[in-house]
């Protein structure tokens, strides 16, 4: 992402949008494009509803976990992911949106979220505190990759990390957390996934033998495995290159290798998910994408057709080491991530939230008194904005309550005002009611969906209104 490049390509489109409006009426210099950059989408009304239910209900399902939210800048400085992510991951060697400031420091919009948590919980002194330390953010993320189904170049992502315990119990509290939140928002046709990779102490003797089971294999792999086989050859199980995966079916497996320790643990981890009924599948391949994994890896896959190959929704694991990687004592970890984007395409768009009453009157301002009246009382509620200013006719403002899809109409004409009363008007059965003003919020809130008022005045009884 030189300068320079980003020069020539902003002037050269400069001049192709220049050449395009000219002679045209009211043509004046440039003219913006009007297609968001490829990979990134808008999330519109339509949609919103499907992500409000999608956040309201990880905030519900975080805060009676006592977990707290953490807010962390997009950006950090390209050296915390380098160092954090991994240098032979994907991610740092192919996909960041790395840039320098105009003091020429190197700085990356975040790729991911456990690495600016991690440079939180240190740098905000949350290594002091009393362990575990459970954390949860939400937020969006940049990977400069193909835009498959449900991969955005911009895309969103839901998260836990825990600090301070090193015991399998933790593993399975964030694992339980994952599933239930999957449960919650209506999430089928999902299988976790599970796996050991050990630790610092018996991975090195595993590493040896997969690159000698690997080695004569070498000149056949890709480039990419070919660069790792020296640095990280476990990365080489993760590569998506079929071809390539087809050479790894018979290596060695990291699960039959686990020291003691590591063996225990994840045993422990298999019996405490299974104390909790959680049902997963055991896959001894599975080794994430990410470097700084030790011990437990895991990810929720879901077999909806809507998904594509991208088939993963939730993912995470172990990472004991990092802490101490970027300058902290050593501390035990584990966390994971969500896909926000994929986890919507499982879910299809939810009903937009219509409101519950719409105000018709033909004085503007007392119409707008009224509606923020009983918004303070927290009832959802609009009225009538025409595109000239004026007030519409009484019909004409009904109209626009019907394609509201507002439950009530409430009519405020000048014998309201006068009275001091308002007509509850039933948008489903059109049976209509008086009201004392200020009994408006307790009747909106005391009567259901669809109930007619006690008093109903018939459709046909003529009613004399203002415009």
């Amino acid at each position: 992402m030189g300068q320079t490049g980003g020069t020539v390509v902003a002037e050269a489109e400069g001049r192709k949008t220049e050449q395009a409006g000219a002679g045209r009426p009211g043509a004046e210099g440039p003219q913006l494009a009007i297609q968001p950059p490829r990979g990134t989408h808008d999330i519109l009304p339509a949609e919103s509803p499907s992500w409000q239910l999608l956040e309201s209900a990880a905030r519900r399902l975080f805060q009676v976990s006592n977990y707290q939210e953490v807010r962390v800048p997009i950006f950090e400085h390209t050296e915390l992911f380098k160092r954090g992510v991994g240098e032979t991951t994907d991610i740092v060697n192919k996909e960041m949106y790395t840039f320098s400031d105009r003091s020429d420091r190197s700085l990356t919009l975040r790729p991911e979220g456990t690495a600016g948590v991690v440079r939180a919980y240190l740098h905000g002194g949350l290594h002091r505190m009393s362990p575990p330390v459970k954390l949860w953010y939400a937020g969006p993320m940049f990977r400069y990759e193909s835009t498959k189904t449900g991969r955005q170049r911009q895309f969103n992502q839901t998260g836990v990390e825990a600090f301070g315990s090193a015991g399998p119990l933790i593993d399975a509290e964030v694992i339980v957390i994952a599933l239930r939140y999957l449960q919650e928002v209506g999430a089928e046709s999902c299988t976790l996934q599970l796996n050991s990779i050990g630790c610092p102490l018996c991975r090195p003797a595993y590493r040896e033998l997969l690159k000698a089971r690997l080695a004569p294999r070498l000149p056949e792999l890709c480039g990419d495995c070919q660069d790792r086989f020296q640095r990280n050859p476990l990365r080489m199980l993760d590569c998506k290159i079929r071809h390539d995966q087809e050479r790894y079916l018979d290596v060695p497996l990291a699960v039959d290798h686990l020291c003691q320790e590591c063996s225990d643990h994840f045993q422990q981890l298999k019996d405490l998910l299974d104390r909790q009924g959680a049902r997963y599948v055991l896959n001894p391949r599975l080794v994430r994408g990410l470097d700084y994994y030790t011990r437990t890896v895991f990810e929720v896959v879901s077999s909806d057709h809507r998904l594509g190959v991208e088939s993963t929704v939730c993912a995470g694991g172990r990472y004991d080491n990092l802490v101490e990687l970027f300058g902290g004592p050593p501390t035990p970890a584990v966390g994971w991530a969500l896909g926000m984007e994929r986890l919507i395409l499982l879910l299809g768009e939810k009903r937009v939230p219509a409101p519950e009453a719409f105000i018709v009157s033909a004085n503007q301002a007392e119409a707008l008194r009224l509606a923020c009246e009983l918004r303070a009382t927290g009832i959802a509620c609009d009225l009538d904005f025409p595109s000239r200013g004026q007030a519409r006719s009484f019909g004409k403002q009904l109209q626009q309550a019907n394609r509201s899809a507002a439950r009530w109409a409430v009519i405020l004409g000048d014998d309201e005002l006068a009275a001091g009363e308002v007509t509850l008007k039933n948008m489903k059965t059109g049976s209509q009611q008086r009201v004392p003003r200020r009994d408006l919020a307790v009747s909106l809130k005391d009567r259901p969906a669809g109930q007619a008022p006690a008093e109903e005045r018939p459709d046909n009884e003529p009613e004399t209104r203002t415009s």
